[in-house]
């Protein structure tokens, strides 16, 4: 687009004048970020504003992407980049003597995500926009993201992740479109003189749901699309009278309430209110969306509503918004005066389901007595779902009374989302070719075996505009000169690099920008968080949520045997690395928190040992985010992958590490199968156990972890070091714990069950494979450019038009 410096400058001008009364000298770096914002949301508005109008003069059919999380990071530098006005205006803040990075920095990152659920969101509706497809979400506004993780005493601590405590620029309030959604209450039924009963909630709590909408700018394309985002508040929140009887904090009650619902980012459901919070969460926000999507298309298309599901089709992220499937039978026969049959085939034609997970406890499931307490007439259509989908399996499996219990939505006291969704749904995807196949022969076989139709693969994939050209100029500008442009909107186009993996000025001019990026990381790093690493070192990351099958625990016990190998052995010197972790443990998750305490407490043993200085060194950055990520993906050496054969989905980081030039150190699980595949195995370090083997060792009840100690003494000493002293006394109690869930196993479950010790040596001699490559800097070099130039699977705009092509069935719209 053209971009006219002197009306941009105007406009910060102008800006500062009414927003701040302050002129350009008198400013402080936020307020001329906030300015410079405002300015580029003028510039977003006229596409926007045109673009829905398209939209709605042609009726296009449109996707609704339903989300707990939309984990977007800071929204500046990629909406200048996608509306490819980035350089004019750093060009006008140099002119008024300031630094574009300084204006970025003043940016928080959204708190409206934590892992790759929601990150996985926004890449796809930076794809849908770049490349033109009418496409929206919608979400939680949450007023603190999860927490910001602080590190004390080696400790994750959790604190208030304030992030709105400016205000958002990149956002309107909508209070024009806020709906009303209820809690609790009774069902009354109405007898109408058609035959038809009605039914009806009272005395509910009433919820009012305010949209706030965020633009969604496609890249070299007038596409504006829209996340849209609910906030919680009470319609009568505010009682005056027990205010002025001084009854202060009965007055405000119900306003508070209300406001805990859209509060926090996954408030901690370990307990019996919050779970339900977390059950009003859901309901709160997806009963907001389809009551906005009814309306829009009333509004443009008719009233006719069995038309809904020909312009709208609605995409369930993971189970989180799995109860659209009740609320849109609900609006439907209360509202709308459907009879169940008809609004059954609305719903079914509207929802698809995509799974991102393998492990059976994340498989959500909500108790009998906290869903029908908290939404009644919910509970009701629920039951009757199932008790219609419990007919159809006596006749489809007569006798078979097992696999109908398995299969029954309600049972056991709970209701099982994911058998909702697979019912409820004509589609149902899994993220990875592993995850899939595991989908469909073990974890949900019996539903693979009734509804073989709607099971498909959608493998994952990140947006090139975010993780390289915003995160990684230097390379970007590295790509263009060599394949020329157009590859930011089709990554398959960095296959061309290939031709340059022999070239030695290439490879020459490709580590040097890789040495740039871990210069910068460590500048960052010394200059916010005190931290000192070496750029000379191999970066070896591992950055992604802290959970016990991600195994962050095999790194660093990895780490203890190298530390004390060194000790042991004067003469074994090897090339310096960095290891370098970041991680969040939910809340409740204890010994995953009792992780991040060993990695700390190993990090400050080996980093003040003056024994092993300038060979190893351990680093945990902590609060990881979306613009730490930023910075990590560009100077990562080695990407750490290590998940336990057959337990991770997919992954996304392992995308962005490999198409940023890190090499990828990994297990055969989710997507590293399909990226070794892409890469050559020969530009990949794998190791360990394959979900086959895992599962046959599952099956035949065979995993004894002492016959790897007593293999491998020195394995055998690194686990005594977690008990026998070596450490703070203090630690004593958590790091026993660790011992006894890898050696003994606790709480009802078999010792070591994501088999970190069956894959130790295995990953030991992978990471000595490391060294022994990285030893000869232009092997090295090349193995890294090759991964960047079969990257071009992995973007997410080619994840977008399979969805298109197989589910979605949308058309492109342009301007």
């Amino acid at each position: 687009m053209k971009f006219d410096k002197e009306q941009f400058k105007s406009s910060i001008e102008n800006r500062l004048k009414r927003q701040y009364g302050k002129s350009l000298d008198e400013a402080t770096p936020h307020d001329i970020y906030d300015a410079v914002a405002a300015s580029v949301m003028e510039i977003i508005q006229g596409n926007w504003m045109n673009y829905r109008k398209v939209c709605r003069d042609k009726k296009s059919r449109q996707v609704y992407y339903l989300s707990a999380e939309f984990l977007m990071g800071r929204a500046m530098g990629n909406n200048l980049i996608n509306l490819g006005i980035k350089d004019g205006v750093a060009s006008v803040l140099k002119e008024f003597g300031m630094d574009y990075n300084l204006i970025e920095d003043q940016e928080t990152d959204t708190g409206l995500g934590n892992g790759g659920l929601g990150r996985l969101a926004a890449c796809f509706l930076d794809s849908l926009a770049t490349l033109e497809y009418p496409g929206h979400g919608y979400g939680i506004r949450y007023r603190y993201g999860m927490f910001e993780q602080h590190i004390e005493n080696g400790y994750q601590v959790e604190y208030p992740d304030n992030w709105l405590s400016h205000r958002d620029p990149w956002e309107i309030k909508r209070p024009d479109l806020a709906v009303k959604v209820l809690f609790g209450g009774n069902v009354v039924s109405e007898q109408l003189p058609n035959g038809k009963t009605l039914y009806k909630i009272v005395n509910a709590e009433e919820v009012t749901a305010t949209p706030y909408d965020m633009p969604i700018v496609g890249f070299d394309t007038k596409v504006v699309n829209r996340l849209r985002l609910w906030e919680a508040s009470s319609p009568n929140g505010f009682d005056l009278q027990l205010f002025n009887d001084m009854k202060y904090l009965q007055a405000v009650e119900k306003q508070n309430n209300a406001e805990n619902i859209s509060r926090v980012l996954y408030p901690n459901d370990s307990g019996p209110s919050g779970k339900t919070l977390r059950l009003k969460q859901q309901y709160f926000f997806v009963s907001a969306s389809l009551q906005d999507m009814i309306a829009y298309h009333k509004r443009v298309i008719g009233k006719d509503l069995t038309k809904f599901p020909e312009y709208n089709v609605v995409q369930l992220n993971d189970t989180h918004p799995v109860i659209a499937i009740p609320e849109l039978m609900r609006i439907l026969m209360d509202e709308n005066g459907f009879g169940w049959d008809d609004a059954w085939n609305i719903v079914t034609k509207t929802f698809a389901y995509t799974n991102h997970t393998i492990l059976a406890e994340a498989l959500e499931k909500w108790p009998i007595d906290i869903f029908e307490s908290l939404l009644p007439r919910i509970y009701q259509i629920v039951t009757e779902i199932n008790r219609r989908f419990c007919d159809s399996l006596r006749t489809k499996f007569p006798g078979d009374w097992k696999k109908q219990q398995r299969m029954a939505i309600v049972g056991d006291g709970m209701i099982r989302m994911a058998w909702l969704a697979i019912v409820g749904c004509f589609s149902v995807n899994g993220v990875a070719a592993l995850h899939t196949e595991i989908l469909k022969k073990i974890e949900l076989a019996d539903w693979y075996e009734l509804y073989p139709e709607k099971f498909n693969n959608k493998t994952n994939g990140v947006t090139q505009r975010r993780w390289l050209v915003c995160a990684n100029p230097e390379l970007s500008e590295f790509i263009t000169k060599r394949v020329g442009p157009g590859w930011e909107k089709d990554l398959s186009k960095l296959s061309a690099l290939e031709k340059y993996s022999d070239d030695p000025e290439s490879l020459d001019e490709f580590m040097r920008i890789k040495h740039s990026n871990k210069k910068k990381l460590a500048d960052f790093l010394k200059d916010t968080q005190n931290i000192f690493i070496d750029p000379d070192s191999i970066f070896d990351v591992h950055i992604k949520r802290l959970h016990e099958y991600k195994r962050q625990l095999l790194n660093i016990l990895h780490i203890m045997y190298l530390y004390n190998r060194i000790l042991e052995d004067p003469s074994f010197d090897p090339i310096p690395r960095t290891f370098i972790f970041g991680a969040k443990a939910a809340s409740g998750y204890r010994r995953a928190k009792s992780i991040i305490k060993l990695i700390n407490t190993v990090a400050d043993r080996v980093n003040n040992d003056y024994r092993v200085r300038g060979r190893i060194r351990v680093i945990f950055v902590p609060n990881y985010r979306v613009s730490l990520a930023e910075k990590l993906f560009p100077a990562s050496d080695v990407s750490e992958q290590i998940s336990t054969a057959g337990k991770e989905a997919s992954g996304t980081g392992n995308m962005k590490f490999m198409l940023n030039g890190a090499v990828t150190l990994g297990t055969m699980d989710g997507a590293n199968i399909e990226i070794v595949a892409e890469a050559g195995k020969e530009n990949a370090f794998i190791f360990g156990l394959t979900a086959e083997e895992i599962q046959k060792i599952d099956s035949e009840h065979s995993y004894n972890p002492q016959d790897y100690l007593a293999r491998n003494p020195k394995l055998a000493s690194v686990l005594s070091q977690l008990i026998d002293g070596t450490f703070e006394s203090s630690t004593q109690a958590i790091f026993r714990e660790l011992y006894d869930s890898l050696v003994y196993g606790i709480e009802g479950q078999r010792p070591d069950v994501y088999y970190v010790l069956a894959d130790f040596d295995a990953y030991v001699e992978a990471h000595e494979k490391i060294l022994e490559a990285y030893a000869d800097k232009r092997k090295w070099a090349k193995m890294a450019l090759l991964n960047v130039a079969r990257a071009g699977k992995f973007s997410s705009d080619r994840t977008i038009e399979e969805y298109v092509n197989d589910i979605w069935k949308l058309k492109k719209v342009s301007l």
